[in-house]
Protein backbone atom coordinates (compact mmCIF):
# COMPACT_ATOMS: atom_id res chain seq x y z
CA UNK A 1 0.00 0.00 0.00
CA UNK A 2 1.49 3.55 -0.53
CA UNK A 3 2.11 6.34 1.99
CA UNK A 4 -0.63 9.00 1.88
CA UNK A 5 -0.37 12.35 0.45
CA UNK A 6 0.03 16.09 1.47
CA UNK A 7 -3.02 17.50 0.75
CA UNK A 8 -1.70 21.23 0.19
CA UNK A 9 -4.18 23.75 1.38
CA UNK A 10 -4.44 27.94 -0.43
CA UNK A 11 -3.35 30.20 1.42
CA UNK A 12 -1.67 27.73 4.30
CA UNK A 13 -2.00 29.47 7.92
CA UNK A 14 1.39 29.03 9.69
CA UNK A 15 -0.16 26.58 12.26
CA UNK A 16 -0.96 24.22 9.26
CA UNK A 17 3.10 24.26 7.99
CA UNK A 18 4.30 20.67 8.47
CA UNK A 19 8.17 19.54 8.46
CA UNK A 20 9.68 16.35 8.63
CA UNK A 21 13.59 17.03 10.04
CA UNK A 22 15.43 14.11 9.24
CA UNK A 23 19.12 13.05 10.31
CA UNK A 24 20.21 9.46 9.73
CA UNK A 25 22.87 9.96 12.87
CA UNK A 26 22.03 10.90 16.34
CA UNK A 27 19.58 13.32 17.01
CA UNK A 28 21.19 14.36 20.30
CA UNK A 29 25.02 14.98 18.44
CA UNK A 30 23.03 17.06 15.44
CA UNK A 31 22.58 20.50 17.14
CA UNK A 32 21.62 22.35 13.71
CA UNK A 33 18.93 19.89 12.88
CA UNK A 34 17.71 20.67 16.14
CA UNK A 35 17.83 23.91 15.66
CA UNK A 36 15.41 23.71 12.45
CA UNK A 37 13.04 21.81 14.62
CA UNK A 38 13.25 24.23 17.33
CA UNK A 39 12.32 27.31 14.56
CA UNK A 40 9.87 25.97 13.33
CA UNK A 41 8.38 25.17 16.30
CA UNK A 42 8.62 28.33 17.60
CA UNK A 43 6.91 29.81 15.14
CA UNK A 44 3.24 27.67 15.20
CA UNK A 45 4.50 24.78 12.81
CA UNK A 46 4.52 21.53 13.15
CA UNK A 47 7.17 18.88 13.29
CA UNK A 48 8.33 15.27 13.19
CA UNK A 49 11.87 14.90 14.02
CA UNK A 50 13.69 11.64 12.76
CA UNK A 51 16.51 9.89 13.48
CA UNK A 52 18.26 7.80 15.99
CA UNK A 53 17.86 8.38 19.81
CA UNK A 54 21.12 7.77 21.48
CA UNK A 55 22.35 10.61 23.08
CA UNK A 56 19.62 13.33 25.00
CA UNK A 57 17.34 15.96 22.42
CA UNK A 58 17.94 19.40 23.53
CA UNK A 59 15.81 19.80 26.22
CA UNK A 60 13.23 22.62 24.07
CA UNK A 61 12.33 19.42 21.64
CA UNK A 62 11.28 17.62 24.31
CA UNK A 63 9.13 20.18 26.06
CA UNK A 64 7.64 21.39 23.23
CA UNK A 65 4.41 19.84 22.06
CA UNK A 66 4.79 20.64 18.69
CA UNK A 67 7.69 18.23 17.76
CA UNK A 68 7.15 14.96 18.07
CA UNK A 69 10.17 12.89 17.66
CA UNK A 70 10.38 9.44 15.63
CA UNK A 71 13.53 7.01 16.59
CA UNK A 72 15.02 5.12 13.94
CA UNK A 73 16.00 1.55 14.40
CA UNK A 74 19.73 1.30 15.07
CA UNK A 75 21.18 -1.65 12.80
CA UNK A 76 21.66 -5.14 14.46
CA UNK A 77 25.07 -5.26 16.46
CA UNK A 78 26.42 -8.00 14.07
CA UNK A 79 26.47 -5.24 11.06
CA UNK A 80 29.00 -3.32 13.35
CA UNK A 81 31.16 -5.87 13.50
CA UNK A 82 34.71 -5.28 12.28
CA UNK A 83 34.26 -9.69 11.83
CA UNK A 84 32.49 -9.17 9.01
CA UNK A 85 34.35 -7.77 6.16
CA UNK A 86 32.86 -4.06 4.94
CA UNK A 87 31.70 -5.72 1.41
CA UNK A 88 29.13 -7.56 3.09
CA UNK A 89 28.28 -5.38 6.09
CA UNK A 90 28.08 -2.60 3.75
CA UNK A 91 25.63 -3.10 1.62
CA UNK A 92 23.14 -5.08 4.55
CA UNK A 93 23.78 -1.55 6.35
CA UNK A 94 21.96 -0.02 3.75
CA UNK A 95 19.25 -1.85 3.06
CA UNK A 96 18.38 -2.04 6.89
CA UNK A 97 18.82 1.84 6.74
CA UNK A 98 16.16 1.51 3.65
CA UNK A 99 13.85 -0.44 4.91
CA UNK A 100 13.63 1.63 8.39
CA UNK A 101 13.61 5.21 6.69
CA UNK A 102 11.03 4.22 4.67
CA UNK A 103 8.84 2.91 7.31
CA UNK A 104 8.98 5.60 9.59
CA UNK A 105 8.95 8.92 6.60
CA UNK A 106 6.09 6.75 4.57
CA UNK A 107 4.15 5.01 7.52
CA UNK A 108 4.54 6.03 10.37
CA UNK A 109 4.54 9.86 10.03
CA UNK A 110 1.46 11.91 8.89
CA UNK A 111 2.29 13.69 5.26
CA UNK A 112 4.33 16.53 5.69
CA UNK A 113 4.43 20.02 3.01
CA UNK A 114 8.15 19.67 4.02
CA UNK A 115 11.26 17.22 4.54
CA UNK A 116 14.14 18.19 5.35
CA UNK A 117 17.26 16.40 5.31
CA UNK A 118 20.44 16.53 6.66
CA UNK A 119 23.27 15.47 4.10
CA UNK A 120 25.92 13.92 4.53
CA UNK A 121 25.06 10.65 5.00
CA UNK A 122 23.97 10.61 1.31
CA UNK A 123 23.89 6.96 1.09
CA UNK A 124 20.62 5.87 1.27
CA UNK A 125 19.46 8.62 2.57
CA UNK A 126 19.01 10.94 -0.31
CA UNK A 127 17.58 8.93 -2.73
CA UNK A 128 14.86 7.46 0.23
CA UNK A 129 13.90 10.94 0.73
CA UNK A 130 13.52 11.84 -3.13
CA UNK A 131 11.35 8.55 -3.20
CA UNK A 132 9.27 9.92 -0.19
CA UNK A 133 8.65 13.29 -1.40
CA UNK A 134 7.62 12.13 -4.71
CA UNK A 135 4.79 9.44 -3.16
CA UNK A 136 4.15 11.91 -0.26
CA UNK A 137 3.39 14.99 -2.25
CA UNK A 138 6.55 16.69 -0.12
CA UNK A 139 8.67 19.40 -1.02
CA UNK A 140 12.33 18.05 -0.16
CA UNK A 141 15.11 20.69 1.07
CA UNK A 142 18.43 19.58 1.24
CA UNK A 143 20.39 20.71 4.11
CA UNK A 144 24.09 20.61 2.66
CA UNK A 145 26.45 20.20 5.70
CA UNK A 146 29.78 18.82 3.87
CA UNK A 147 29.58 16.19 1.18
CA UNK A 148 29.38 12.66 1.95
CA UNK A 149 32.11 11.40 -0.87
CA UNK A 150 35.20 13.41 0.40
CA UNK A 151 34.36 12.07 3.95
CA UNK A 152 34.62 8.40 2.67
CA UNK A 153 37.45 9.16 0.89
CA UNK A 154 39.19 10.95 3.86
CA UNK A 155 38.72 6.25 4.85
CA UNK A 156 39.19 4.85 2.06
CA UNK A 157 41.18 7.13 -0.79
CA UNK A 158 39.69 9.28 -3.42
CA UNK A 159 40.23 6.88 -6.17
CA UNK A 160 38.76 4.05 -4.64
CA UNK A 161 35.22 2.66 -6.26
CA UNK A 162 32.83 3.11 -3.23
CA UNK A 163 34.00 6.87 -3.25
CA UNK A 164 33.98 7.35 -7.30
CA UNK A 165 30.36 5.61 -7.05
CA UNK A 166 29.18 7.57 -4.11
CA UNK A 167 30.48 11.01 -5.90
CA UNK A 168 28.46 9.93 -8.68
CA UNK A 169 25.54 9.17 -6.77
CA UNK A 170 25.71 12.32 -4.44
CA UNK A 171 25.65 14.91 -7.80
CA UNK A 172 22.87 13.19 -9.49
CA UNK A 173 20.79 13.33 -6.49
CA UNK A 174 21.85 16.67 -5.36
CA UNK A 175 20.60 17.66 -8.77
CA UNK A 176 17.62 15.33 -9.35
CA UNK A 177 16.16 15.88 -5.74
CA UNK A 178 15.49 18.93 -4.17
CA UNK A 179 12.91 21.78 -4.33
CA UNK A 180 15.66 24.03 -2.71
CA UNK A 181 19.02 23.60 -1.19
CA UNK A 182 20.52 25.06 2.16
CA UNK A 183 24.63 24.99 2.72
CA UNK A 184 26.10 26.29 5.58
CA UNK A 185 29.05 28.61 3.64
CA UNK A 186 28.86 30.42 0.68
CA UNK A 187 31.98 28.24 -0.44
CA UNK A 188 29.63 25.32 -0.70
CA UNK A 189 26.94 27.07 -2.87
CA UNK A 190 29.84 28.21 -5.26
CA UNK A 191 30.67 24.25 -5.47
CA UNK A 192 27.37 23.10 -5.95
CA UNK A 193 26.28 25.66 -8.55
CA UNK A 194 29.57 24.34 -10.99
CA UNK A 195 30.73 21.00 -11.87
CA UNK A 196 30.26 17.93 -11.48
CA UNK A 197 27.32 18.95 -8.72
CA UNK A 198 25.60 21.64 -11.27
CA UNK A 199 22.59 21.61 -8.90
CA UNK A 200 19.90 24.21 -10.62
CA UNK A 201 17.81 24.51 -7.93
CA UNK A 202 17.68 27.30 -5.40
CA UNK A 203 20.93 27.22 -3.10
CA UNK A 204 20.22 29.60 0.06
CA UNK A 205 23.60 30.21 2.69
CA UNK A 206 22.02 29.82 6.33
CA UNK A 207 25.37 30.38 8.43
CA UNK A 208 25.31 28.26 12.06
CA UNK A 209 24.74 30.37 14.53
CA UNK A 210 24.99 29.64 18.22
CA UNK A 211 20.96 28.42 19.68
CA UNK A 212 20.05 30.56 22.93
CA UNK A 213 21.63 27.85 25.72
CA UNK A 214 25.07 29.31 24.60
CA UNK A 215 25.45 32.52 26.14
CA UNK A 216 28.75 34.67 27.64
CA UNK A 217 29.71 34.84 30.93
CA UNK A 218 27.81 36.84 33.38
CA UNK A 219 29.96 36.81 36.61
CA UNK A 220 33.15 36.28 37.66
CA UNK A 221 31.50 34.53 41.15
CA UNK A 222 29.25 32.20 38.46
CA UNK A 223 32.74 31.34 36.71
CA UNK A 224 33.79 30.39 40.06
CA UNK A 225 30.06 28.52 41.32
CA UNK A 226 30.54 26.50 38.31
CA UNK A 227 34.51 25.52 38.27
CA UNK A 228 33.38 24.11 41.84
CA UNK A 229 30.97 22.00 40.97
CA UNK A 230 32.07 20.37 37.70
CA UNK A 231 34.17 17.37 38.67
CA UNK A 232 36.98 18.01 36.22
CA UNK A 233 37.52 21.36 37.53
CA UNK A 234 36.26 21.72 40.87
CA UNK A 235 39.26 20.91 42.60
CA UNK A 236 41.53 23.41 40.31
CA UNK A 237 38.97 26.03 40.48
CA UNK A 238 40.84 28.34 42.41
CA UNK A 239 44.08 28.46 40.67
CA UNK A 240 42.12 28.86 37.22
CA UNK A 241 40.15 31.75 38.55
CA UNK A 242 43.61 33.39 39.98
CA UNK A 243 45.16 32.19 36.53
CA UNK A 244 48.00 30.03 37.69
CA UNK A 245 45.98 27.47 35.59
CA UNK A 246 44.58 27.93 31.74
CA UNK A 247 41.28 26.27 31.31
CA UNK A 248 40.86 25.07 27.70
CA UNK A 249 38.38 23.18 25.66
CA UNK A 250 38.31 21.40 22.73
CA UNK A 251 35.44 19.36 21.33
CA UNK A 252 35.57 16.42 19.03
CA UNK A 253 33.54 13.09 17.66
CA UNK A 254 37.34 11.31 18.19
CA UNK A 255 37.29 10.58 13.58
CA UNK A 256 39.63 11.40 11.41
CA UNK A 257 38.19 13.95 10.28
CA UNK A 258 39.79 15.80 13.38
CA UNK A 259 43.81 14.73 13.78
CA UNK A 260 43.97 14.88 17.71
CA UNK A 261 47.00 13.90 17.59
CA UNK A 262 47.82 17.78 16.29
CA UNK A 263 46.41 19.14 19.75
CA UNK A 264 48.88 16.38 21.62
CA UNK A 265 52.12 16.91 19.73
CA UNK A 266 51.22 21.08 20.64
CA UNK A 267 50.95 20.57 24.16
CA UNK A 268 54.04 18.03 24.28
CA UNK A 269 56.01 21.06 22.25
CA UNK A 270 54.07 23.70 24.68
CA UNK A 271 55.29 21.58 28.14
CA UNK A 272 58.75 22.10 27.41
CA UNK A 273 58.71 25.80 27.80
CA UNK A 274 59.94 26.23 31.41
CA UNK A 275 58.01 29.61 31.60
CA UNK A 276 54.65 27.63 30.00
CA UNK A 277 51.46 28.30 32.11
CA UNK A 278 49.56 25.02 33.42
CA UNK A 279 46.72 23.78 31.51
CA UNK A 280 43.62 21.82 31.76
CA UNK A 281 42.53 20.16 29.18
CA UNK A 282 38.88 19.32 28.44
CA UNK A 283 37.67 17.02 25.68
CA UNK A 284 34.63 16.49 24.95
CA UNK A 285 32.47 14.13 22.82
CA UNK A 286 31.92 10.51 21.90
CA UNK A 287 33.25 8.77 18.77
CA UNK A 288 35.72 5.41 17.63
CA UNK A 289 38.49 6.71 18.07
CA UNK A 290 38.37 8.05 22.01
CA UNK A 291 39.81 4.50 23.34
CA UNK A 292 42.66 4.85 21.35
CA UNK A 293 43.61 8.39 22.12
CA UNK A 294 43.38 8.31 25.34
CA UNK A 295 45.75 5.15 25.72
CA UNK A 296 48.03 7.66 23.60
CA UNK A 297 47.79 10.35 26.51
CA UNK A 298 48.21 7.93 28.91
CA UNK A 299 51.02 6.74 27.22
CA UNK A 300 52.58 10.13 26.91
CA UNK A 301 51.95 11.27 30.98
CA UNK A 302 53.63 7.88 32.06
CA UNK A 303 56.58 9.05 29.86
CA UNK A 304 56.77 12.84 32.08
CA UNK A 305 55.98 14.00 28.67
CA UNK A 306 52.88 16.58 29.63
CA UNK A 307 54.36 18.38 33.02
CA UNK A 308 52.06 21.00 33.98
CA UNK A 309 49.44 18.97 31.55
CA UNK A 310 46.58 17.74 32.37
CA UNK A 311 43.93 16.51 29.96
CA UNK A 312 40.82 14.62 30.80
CA UNK A 313 37.81 13.50 28.54
CA UNK A 314 34.28 13.92 29.67
CA UNK A 315 30.71 14.02 28.13
CA UNK A 316 28.37 16.91 29.39
CA UNK A 317 24.70 17.50 29.21
CA UNK A 318 24.01 20.41 26.79
CA UNK A 319 23.64 23.12 29.75
CA UNK A 320 27.34 21.78 31.58
CA UNK A 321 29.09 21.90 27.98
CA UNK A 322 27.64 25.28 27.24
CA UNK A 323 28.90 26.74 30.45
CA UNK A 324 32.17 24.98 30.38
CA UNK A 325 32.66 27.21 27.11
CA UNK A 326 32.03 30.09 29.08
CA UNK A 327 34.00 29.45 31.75
CA UNK A 328 36.90 28.50 29.74
CA UNK A 329 40.15 31.01 28.48
CA UNK A 330 40.63 29.17 25.04
CA UNK A 331 38.66 27.39 23.06
CA UNK A 332 40.92 24.30 20.48
CA UNK A 333 38.78 23.23 17.25
CA UNK A 334 40.67 20.88 15.15
CA UNK A 335 38.01 20.37 12.68
CA UNK A 336 39.91 20.22 9.41
CA UNK A 337 37.43 20.21 6.69
CA UNK A 338 37.06 16.90 4.06
CA UNK A 339 35.70 19.31 1.55
CA UNK A 340 37.39 22.40 2.35
CA UNK A 341 34.08 24.58 2.19
CA UNK A 342 32.38 23.10 5.60
CA UNK A 343 31.87 25.11 9.26
CA UNK A 344 32.59 23.57 12.32
CA UNK A 345 29.83 23.85 14.12
CA UNK A 346 31.71 23.70 17.93
CA UNK A 347 33.45 27.19 16.76
CA UNK A 348 29.83 28.78 16.55
CA UNK A 349 28.65 27.78 20.08
CA UNK A 350 32.46 28.97 21.34
CA UNK A 351 31.54 31.99 19.82
CA UNK A 352 28.13 32.01 21.53
CA UNK A 353 30.13 31.60 24.76
CA UNK A 354 31.98 34.71 24.17
CA UNK A 355 35.12 32.11 24.03
CA UNK A 356 37.67 32.91 21.23
CA UNK A 357 39.09 30.29 19.73
CA UNK A 358 42.45 28.45 17.81
CA UNK A 359 41.16 26.62 15.07
CA UNK A 360 42.93 24.41 12.24
CA UNK A 361 42.85 27.08 9.03
CA UNK A 362 43.54 25.09 6.08
CA UNK A 363 40.41 25.18 4.23
CA UNK A 364 38.32 27.56 2.01
CA UNK A 365 35.96 28.28 4.23
CA UNK A 366 37.64 29.07 7.77
CA UNK A 367 37.78 33.10 7.09
CA UNK A 368 34.05 32.85 6.85
CA UNK A 369 33.97 32.22 10.52
CA UNK A 370 37.02 33.22 12.10
CA UNK A 371 38.62 36.36 11.62
CA UNK A 372 42.38 36.03 12.67
CA UNK A 373 43.30 38.46 15.58
CA UNK A 374 40.11 39.52 15.64
CA UNK A 375 37.95 36.93 17.78
CA UNK A 376 40.36 33.99 17.25
CA UNK A 377 43.46 32.50 15.57
CA UNK A 378 44.60 29.78 12.99
CA UNK A 379 47.15 27.29 12.96
CA UNK A 380 47.94 24.11 9.98
CA UNK A 381 50.96 22.59 12.36
CA UNK A 382 51.29 21.25 16.14
CA UNK A 383 54.45 23.68 16.33
CA UNK A 384 51.79 26.85 14.75
CA UNK A 385 49.18 25.65 17.92
CA UNK A 386 52.17 25.62 20.44
CA UNK A 387 53.28 28.83 19.58
CA UNK A 388 50.02 30.26 19.66
CA UNK A 389 49.08 28.68 23.37
CA UNK A 390 52.53 30.01 24.40
CA UNK A 391 51.53 33.36 23.78
CA UNK A 392 48.31 33.75 24.20
CA UNK A 393 48.93 32.42 28.03
CA UNK A 394 52.04 34.72 28.54
CA UNK A 395 52.13 37.78 30.28
CA UNK A 396 52.33 39.68 27.40
CA UNK A 397 49.81 37.45 25.67
CA UNK A 398 46.93 38.54 27.98
CA UNK A 399 45.76 42.06 26.25
CA UNK A 400 45.97 39.63 22.52
CA UNK A 401 43.14 37.15 24.54
CA UNK A 402 41.14 39.93 25.75
CA UNK A 403 41.30 41.22 22.64
CA UNK A 404 40.39 37.91 20.89
CA UNK A 405 37.76 37.15 23.70
CA UNK A 406 35.75 40.99 23.25
CA UNK A 407 35.68 39.71 19.65
CA UNK A 408 34.00 36.34 20.73
CA UNK A 409 31.86 38.23 22.53
CA UNK A 410 30.37 40.44 19.28
CA UNK A 411 30.12 37.14 17.46
CA UNK A 412 27.90 36.03 20.37
CA UNK A 413 25.39 38.33 19.29
CA UNK A 414 24.61 36.89 15.96
CA UNK A 415 22.32 34.54 17.09
CA UNK A 416 20.58 31.76 15.32
CA UNK A 417 16.98 32.71 15.26
CA UNK A 418 17.42 35.27 13.41
CA UNK A 419 19.56 33.91 11.05
CA UNK A 420 16.97 31.51 10.27
CA UNK A 421 14.43 33.76 10.05
CA UNK A 422 15.83 35.94 7.46
CA UNK A 423 16.61 32.74 5.12
CA UNK A 424 14.58 29.67 5.77
CA UNK A 425 11.18 31.40 7.75
CA UNK A 426 9.66 32.79 4.46
CA UNK A 427 10.14 29.64 2.19
CA UNK A 428 8.87 27.23 5.00
CA UNK A 429 5.96 29.53 4.84
CA UNK A 430 5.90 30.36 8.88
CA UNK A 431 7.00 34.00 8.30
CA UNK A 432 4.90 36.12 6.77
Amino acid sequence: MLPSRYVKHSPAPKESVSVQVLVLGDIGRSPRMQYHALSVARHGGRVDLIGYHESPPHPDLLANPRVKIYPLASPPSVLKSRLIPFIISGPLKVLWQVWTLVRVLGYQTPPARWLLVQNPPSIPTLAVALLISVLRNTHLIIDWHNFGWTILAGTKGRDHPFVEISKAYECALGQAAPTANITVTHAMKRQLEQPPYNVKAPILTLHDRPASIFQPLKSLPDRRDFLERLPETRDFASNIMAGQIRLVVSSTSWTPDEDFSLLLEALVAYSKEAAACPIIAIITGKGPQKAFYEEKIQGLQRKGQLPNIRILTAWLTMEDYARLLSCADLGICLHMSSSGVDLPMKVVDMFGSGLPVAAYSGYESFGELVEEGVNGCGFTTADELATTLERLFSEKGSAELRTLREGARKESDLRWDEEWDRVLGRVLGVID
